[in-house]
């Protein structure tokens, strides 16, 4: 069997894999976000991708060693980031770290720790699933 079809065959089991743990799992960080959003404001009909980017490369008042994600996360979601210690941050866009906000539970301990820190409090609802919409779409 050639190189291609064994990477094939992989990627071919692992977004299995991926279905089949979101539908044991439940609804993946976005849609649990899409129902906060709902329920914070009725009017709400859909994330936007344009407001997700300005989150990611605006400067928003938080802590000043980490004006905007773009500080750690680079200028690119798709590149590798680098904290301030130095240590290598994979990727924030899906697109290149697939693994990424498959989990609801570590996707808003991560929110909670970077909006604090950025923006200088909690993100919404809305905020998060923008931001997801832009991640998921880079």
């Amino acid at each position: 069997m050639s190189y291609s079809k064994i990477l094939q065959f992989v990627l071919i089991c692992s977004t299995a894999s991926l279905i089949a743990y979101q539908a044991v799992a439940g609804d993946s960080p976005i849609k649990q976000y899409q129902k906060q959003a709902k329920l914070d404001d009725p009017a709400f009909t859909q994330f936007s991708m344009h407001n997700g980017e300005q989150i990611y490369r605006s400067a928003t008042g938080g802590k000043a060693d980490t004006p905007s994600c773009t500080t750690c996360h680079s200028q690119s979601p798709q590149k590798t980031g680098e904290t301030r210690s130095g240590k290598s941050i994979k990727p924030m866009a899906i697109s290149a770290t697939p693994s990424r906000y498959q989990d609801f539970k570590k996707t808003e301990k991560w929110f909670r720790r970077n909006c604090k820190s950025v923006i200088g409090r909690e993100c919404t609802a809305r905020e998060k699933g923008d931001f997801l919409t832009y991640m998921l779409n880079q």
